[in-house]
């Protein structure tokens, strides 16, 4: 029994590393480990999943108290459930199936003889490759990005640039502030961009860094990295909003108008808020490929979370995009509760007495992950977190199904909604051997 899943809560992407740290900080409390019977916790339909649940004390194990548990279609449903007082030398077991392709979740729940409660989650994978879209793809989807993309060559190509200060170690590189139009009401591409001091014309790949959800800049270090290994680089924010303000400055923001922008317009595929953000997303390639230094070749998309939503769209909407990465994407599967499915970031659709809102479900379906990867054929590594709550790998699966290229998926059994260093690494490896391929002339290797 050898995959893991520890006590987890949904922590953002700005958190990650703050909660990496606590466990050097805080002393022992009690946790929990949940197992399952296989190493990959992959399984087939109607196979018995035996989930193992230990509670320890640091090294000790912990005899008193009780752990309750569930279990769930990926957090939909009760498919079982049960409770058992823990014994020393005693591991409770919980066992369950699925009939059909999906994830089986498992929340587990002690209780001490305190009456104090930690709470851990793990996760079993079944037929993942076999998880289907919710709903087909729209008729008109095509012809709505079509019209978009004719609205937006409308808007003259016209960058203003600013150029930043560098520190000397970066000699080799120039980098700068850039704001592009993109609709006459709306917010422009707003980012920074990199790229080698003497870059000779079509000699260099592009990549475009895209981010997850919040307020923020858009990521100075993000753009040079690119330029200081032979890229050119670009990292652009979701909202259009300017770059390296204070602090202050977002959180005003985030409190304020963009509050809550993930469900602002989301009852009409015109005004939902996702759509200007994929607007700008595909003026900020428009820039990428114009650039003289552009080898025609390579251009890779990579985000996580919301910026993983972007990245799959971006392989979609854009036939120039040959690579993607896409870190625990958002936005997937957005009328998922349609198949009796868990939908991912963030839940546009609203219930009403059970019952989709029929405007949202329209609307959603044409920014859905999963719709533009059925357009993709671009080069794409995915990852999914197991126990990922805020976009749960049923959602990711169906999106990582539907791609047309060469693709790998990163399973991370014990993980929930992260981007941990180990998979930005992999993303960035997995392009450079892309690139490597395409500058020699050869086969792209597979993924796998």
């Amino acid at each position: 029994m050898k995959a893991l899943f520890r006590t987890s809560s949904f922590l953002g992407p700005q958190l990650v590393l703050a909660a990496l740290l606590l466990p050097v900080f805080l002393s022992a409390a009690p946790s929990l480990k949940i197992s399952t019977d296989r190493k990959d916790a992959l399984y087939k339909e109607n196979d018995e999943i035996v989930f193992t649940i230990e509670v320890k004390d640091g090294d000790q194990d912990i005899t008193a108290g009780d752990i309750s548990w569930i279990l769930s279609m990926d957090g939909v449903g009760n498919l079982g459930e049960g409770k058992q007082s823990v014994e020393e030398g005693k591991t409770v077991v919980a066992k369950g199936s699925l009939d059909r392709p999906g994830f089986l979740r498992l929340m587990a729940t002690y209780t001490g003889p305190d009456k104090k409660k930690i709470t851990a989650y793990g996760a079993a994978g079944v037929s993942p490759l076999d998880i289907p879209l919710s709903m087909p793809v729209p008729n008109d989807f095509d012809q709505f990005w079509v019209d978009q993309k004719a609205k937006l060559a409308q808007i003259p190509l016209n960058p203003v640039a600013t150029p930043q200060e560098l520190p000397e170690t970066d000699f080799t590189i120039v980098a700068f502030d850039v704001q592009i139009p993109c609709e006459k009401e709306g917010p422009p591409v707003s980012g920074y961009f990199a790229m080698p001091k003497t870059a000779a014309p079509k000699s260099l790949p592009a990549v475009l860094w895209v981010h997850g959800a919040g307020v923020r800049s858009s990521s100075l270090g993000n753009a040079t990295k690119g330029a200081r290994n032979g890229f050119l680089s670009m990292d652009i924010n979701a909202h259009g909003i300017a770059n390296g303000k204070p602090k202050e400055y977002y959180n005003e923001l985030g409190a304020g108008k963009l509050k809550n922008y993930r469900h602002d317009g989301r009852e009409n595929r015109d005004t939902i808020y996702f759509r200007g953000m994929l607007i700008r997303l595909a003026r900020a390639i428009d820039f990428l490929a114009t650039r003289p230094e552009w080898d025609g070749k390579v251009l890779a998309v990579i985000g996580h979370s919301q910026g993983g939503l972007q990245a799959l769209a971006a392989g979609g909407i854009d036939d120039r995009v040959t690579f993607i990465g896409s870190g625990v994407p958002a936005g997937c599967d957005h009328s998922g509760m349609k198949a009796g499915r868990v939908s991912g970031w963030p839940k546009l659709v609203p219930l009403e007495n059970e019952v989709p809102n029929a405007a949202a479900l329209d609307a959603c379906r044409y920014i859905d992950a999963v719709n533009f990867a059925t357009r993709c054929k671009a080069d794409a590594i995915v990852s999914a977190g197991f126990i990922d709550r805020v976009c749960p790998p049923t959602s990711v699966y169906a999106a990582y199904n539907a791609l047309k290229g060469n693709k790998v998926m990163i399973n991370k059994q014990e993980m929930g909604h992260a981007a941990p260093a180990d998979i930005q690494n992999q993303f960035w490896e997995a392009l450079e051997k892309h690139h490597a391929a395409i500058r020699a002339g050869k086969e792209v290797p597979a993924l796998r």
